[in-house]
């Protein structure tokens, strides 16, 4: 049997054996005789939406069971990366490690005119554009600019405002985040902030 039947006759049984359903359903095939139009309106209503509850249940089952599936053949990655800049705007670079079991890879590159946030982001971009296949990704880095942007929300909720920030102020760098986020949404990315130039090696490598 197909895999997709499988799950379409699941969330059929769960519908159906769902006590709310079973309830509503008894109720609209009973109201006309004790209750009359009224009534029966209302149980037809009750229906549509125990039966619409059911759906939703169902399918968030799904979802999470399709979710453990995928992360048990996801590949996990981490990341470290670190951007910099000389005289902020001016000439800057960044850095990344991407690491996978054994393999280790490291990429570098630079602009000439540009700002130290847009080389942190561009790090990460770079990074997470030489993956070939949806990961799981622990990324590293000591840029709260980036961090806290990815992991508090900030960045969706600039692009959900036409990136526009909470002060009503323009967000900086939308051009990137853009692709960050689109990034973000094939990829599992998982922050972590760590101290600039301090004790972990690759953060100074990069």
């Amino acid at each position: 049997m197909p895999a997709i039947l499988k799950e379409v006759l699941l969330i059929l049984s769960l519908i159906i054996i769902s006590p709310a359903f079973l309830l509503a359903a008894l109720t609209m095939f009973f109201a006309p005789f004790y209750g009359g139009k009224e009534r029966a309106l209302e149980a037809v209503l009750d229906f549509v939406v125990a039966i619409f509850d059911q759906v939703c249940y169902a399918i968030d089952r799904l979802r999470a069971k399709w979710k453990r599936k995928r992360n048990k053949t996801m590949k996990t990655i981490t990341i470290y990366t670190d951007g910099a800049c000389s005289g902020n705007p001016g000439p800057g670079g960044w850095g990344a490690i991407l690491q996978y079991g054994p393999h280790t890879k490291e990429m570098s590159g630079g602009e000439k005119n540009t700002t130290n946030n847009r080389m942190e982001l561009t790090g990460v971009i770079r990074a997470l554009q030489t993956l070939k296949e949806p990961c799981i990704v622990e990324l590293y880095s000591d840029s709260k600019y980036v961090i806290d942007a990815l992991s508090k929300g900030w960045a969706k909720g600039w692009r959900a405002r036409n990136w526009i920030k909470s002060d009503k102020k323009p967000a900086l760098n939308p051009d990137l985040w853009e692709t960050l986020l689109d990034l973000c949404e094939i990829h599992q990315v998982h922050t972590h902030w760590v101290k600039g130039h301090a004790e972990n090696p690759y953060n100074n490598r990069c």
